[in-house]
């Protein structure tokens, strides 16, 4: 029987989601020792010291389920942040909580989902698997949100707007006041979800995340992840702030146990690490300006972030130069997959990792120019 007889339609187009590529892969294929990674934004300085010792002091009950629902987890992010408990949901990586929202909220080949392009590629691969139409808006020139545009993408008939602030891959950000007017703006049943995963690199934080002011709209909801300040992305673990009645359906149709047992105890140890969370965002806040600094000296057009990457334009050929760093076992991000082959993402690595960056990028520009 052919195999697109027996695979829905939805299905069939869909490729294998491309991550950065991995230490392992660039050491076997260079023959390298040392290998720098700065292509996924995880936290350059690895794991918290206390979700580490929280991980090995639950090793042993690794054979148990955790508890259903994660009530410590939710009672500890709830204390964190300042957000009620029915409010919360916790998920294996906030891409789950996006494929839920979605199930939950859009009817297939009915609703359609609205978002900026280039987006996260989540948003559109969960579309198209519910059998959703995403529509797309243009970005404003510098990668800014023409946030008209992202509004009149929708009708009456929009289920989910997706908003990533700060955005990825360029780190743009807007204020927590002109995401809730966005969300004062969008048609009567759509729901604008703030994803929020690089928001505590913003400067000020307090100006603008939307987590603590969901009280001022009732169609917003916000995810997080654990897997950039908290450094714990090989553990997928993020969460949500919502509706209540919203988090009421996340916790009835979500998998049973889709948040770990080692998981669950990191991420609490994590919200406790506060001496981590403090040197994390000076190690951040000070390596993004210095390599924006740098990259702009070399006469790289380079685009202001409020994330822990940044993206730039080169003044040589960006594929080029991207395949000369890997042969000197430099991983960073081409963006060809979100539609932008001249650009390059470099996630903010610890200061020895900045310096090793910029040192082989600026002799290979004078090689390439």
């Amino acid at each position: 029987m052919p195999v697109r007889r027996t695979v829905r339609d939805e299905v069939l187009e869909f490729t294998p989601y491309a991550p950065g590529l991995s230490i392992d892969e660039i050491r076997r294929k260079y023959g390298l020792t040392n290998v720098i990674k700065m292509a996924s934004n995880e936290n350059p300085l690895g794991a918290p010291p206390l979700a580490q010792k929280a991980i090995q002091a639950a090793a042993a009950l690794a054979f148990r389920y955790p508890q259903a629902g994660n009530p410590r987890l939710i009672r500890a992010l709830s204390q964190a942040h300042g957000v009620a408990e029915n409010r919360l949901a916790a998920g294996n990586g906030s891409d789950e909580i996006i494929d839920l929202i979605l199930r939950i909220k859009a009817r297939p080949g009915r609703d359609n989902i609205v978002a900026f392009t280039p987006c996260f590629s989540i948003y559109a691969l969960q579309a198209r698997l519910c059998g959703l139409t995403l529509r797309r808006a243009p970005l404003a020139p510098g990668f800014s949100f023409d946030l008209d545009a992202l509004v009149a993408a929708c009708d009456e008939n929009t289920a989910v707007v997706f908003l990533t602030n700060p955005d990825n891959p360029s780190g743009y950000a807007i204020k927590a006041g002109e995401v809730l007017a966005l969300a004062r703006k969008l048609p009567r049943h759509a729901l604008l979800v703030v994803d929020e995963a690089y928001i505590e690199f913003a400067e000020p934080y307090e100006e603008y995340s939307v987590l603590t002011r969901l009280a001022e709209a009732d169609n917003l909801a916000v995810l997080r992840t654990f897997s950039k300040l908290y450094g714990l992305a090989g553990l997928r673990l993020g969460f949500s702030a919502m509706p209540a009645w919203l988090a009421d359906y996340v916790a009835r149709v979500k998998l049973p146990f889709s948040v770990n047992l080692l998981a669950e105890e990191a991420g609490i140890a994590a919200l406790e690490d506060a001496p981590f969370k403090e040197k994390t965002l000076e190690t951040v806040r000070a390596g993004r300006a210095l390599l924006t600094r740098e990259l702009a000296a070399m006469g790289f057009a380079v685009f202001p972030s409020q994330a822990n990457f940044v993206m730039f334009k080169p003044s040589v050929d960006a594929g080029e130069l991207f395949s000369r760093l890997l042969a000197r076992g430099i991983i960073i991000r081409p963006l060809k997959s979100y539609g932008l082959p001249e650009y390059l993402r470099v996630s903010v690595g610890s200061p020895e990792e900045n310096a090793a960056f910029l040192t082989a990028v600026r002799e290979l520009a004078r090689e390439l120019g």
